[in-house]
């Protein structure tokens, strides 16, 4: 917990620091609240919970047989844990829209909990960091948040690269292709590239319905190559004819112009691959990877200009992003970045060499702890041995030392864990050197 807080503390930092403000949503949402909002995949690992009581008795016995499991679960399940935090987030501005003073900027940071297979980067239950903002369209905010993931990942010294794509691209390029109306098939199955490989994407293309002739063109489009520039000059000659394709070119050249003029240190690319498998996004879509690390997205985002629109209130367009701690967590521990100081634990422990002495150091600590330095007393005057492994496994950098002879001249001996150094300080000395460490 001590590394994960540094990882929510980096964050939230960087979240407070462009205006955005905490709230917390239940671990539970109503199930109808969730269903729907994350493709047929997503809607399979939500973890539905049973009626309370006998949630067998409002399903027709003579029927149960044929029911498929999602029928059963609708009739005995009305509440489910969390998939993500952007559909709370949604119910929760519908339910506030009048306490909300619009563009309302938040950040969350919380457990979601999908039904998934766990293994290394995927897990049943996991922190997701999440900033929004809702009631504005401005592109402003996707370079903002942009700026947000470049600055997290300099703070944890995390290579990445930023990839950047627009669903309304991907809309245009449906539209090309003579298959508009499975843009939701072909962007569930195009996000898989880099996972699957092209062969196994076009099988599946094809097990949806999607002609060979369609396939065939949607090819050479999704791997398109060269600088960002290059690919949209290319797509503006492609989609010339598409309204929407165009649109979305025309917002992810704003977001390009904008990102030139500021000093991002992190890649950003435009990658057409990119679609983030999630119904409920319309607009610009980020996704981004770890350069030095082999392990899925460690944050991802996007553009949704209707997603409060399925509960009531119409014509609220949202941004957003959410890093992966968990991952994030994972790369950090195989590059092992952690800086010393992050271990926000006891900077100073007190030796115990008995009752009298126990009396004298119990003054000092509070005084310490006024000053806002962790410190501690080990409980019991055990063997000096055990006390300064305890120190050790505690990364505590300074044990004082302190018996009959430094009480009797109030002259402090406190030893440098790392160094070995020690010193003898009075107990003004030793608070100045405290803070200034």
């Amino acid at each position: 917990m001590v590394k994960r807080n540094y990882i929510f503390d980096t964050i939230k930092s960087v979240y407070q620091r462009f205006g955005y403000l905490p709230i917390e949503t239940p671990a539970m949402e109503n199930l109808d609240t969730l269903m729907g909002k994350y493709g047929e995949e997503g809607d399979r690992l939500i973890f539905k919970i049973l009626n309370s009581g006998d949630f067998l008795s409002s399903v027709d016995k003579e029927n149960l047989q044929n029911l498929t499991s999602l029928s059963v679960a609708n009739k005995i399940c009305e509440k489910a844990l969390r998939y993500d935090l952007t559909v709370p987030f949604a119910r929760f501005v519908v339910q506030y829209r009048n306490d909300i003073t619009f563009p309302f900027k938040r950040f969350q940071i919380q457990p979601v909990w999908r039904a998934d297979r766990p293994q290394k980067g995927r897990y049943r239950e996991f922190y997701q960091c999440d900033a929004d903002v809702v009631g504005s369209d401005s592109l402003l905010n996707e370079v903002e948040l942009v700026q947000i993931i470049d600055s997290v990942f300099r703070k944890l010294q995390v290579r990445v690269c930023i990839k950047i794509n627009n669903r309304k691209i991907l809309s245009g390029i449906a539209e090309l292709i003579g298959q508009a109306d499975k843009i939701v098939d072909i962007t569930v199955a195009i996000d898989k590239l880099d996972k699957i490989g092209l062969e196994k994407v076009n099988e599946e293309l094809l097990s949806k319905g999607i002609p060979t002739e369609a396939i065939n063109t949607l090819q050479p489009i999704i791997l398109l190559s060269g600088t960002n520039q290059e690919k949209l000059e290319k797509l503006e000659q492609l989609l010339v004819n598409s309204e929407v394709g165009m649109k979305g070119i025309e917002e992810l050249k704003t977001v390009f112009e904008y990102l030139q003029e500021l000093e991002i240190k992190c890649e950003f690319e435009f990658d057409l691959t990119l679609a983030r498998g999630l119904n409920y996004y319309t607009g610009a879509i980020f996704e981004v990877k770890s350069l030095d690390v082999q392990i899925g997205s460690i944050c991802g985002g996007g553009r949704y200009d209707n997603l409060t629109g399925i509960f009531g209130m119409p014509d609220v367009s949202g941004v957003g992003i959410s890093f992966g701690a968990d991952r994030i967590y994972d790369v950090l521990n195989t590059l092992d970045n952690y800086p010393a100081d992050s271990y926000k634990t006891t900077k100073i422990l007190f030796a115990n060499f008995g009752k009298a002495e126990e009396k004298y150091c119990m003054r000092l600590l509070s005084q310490i702890r006024e000053a806002g330095i962790n410190a501690e007393i080990y409980p019991s005057a055990e063997k000096m041995k055990k006390q300064m492994s305890y120190a050790d496994a505690r990364k505590i950098k300074f044990v004082a030392l302190i018996g009959e002879s430094e009480m009797t001249s109030n002259m402090l001996t406190i030893k440098n864990m790392i160094t070995g150094e020690q010193l003898s300080l009075n107990a003004q000395d030793m608070l100045k050197l405290l803070l200034e460490d």
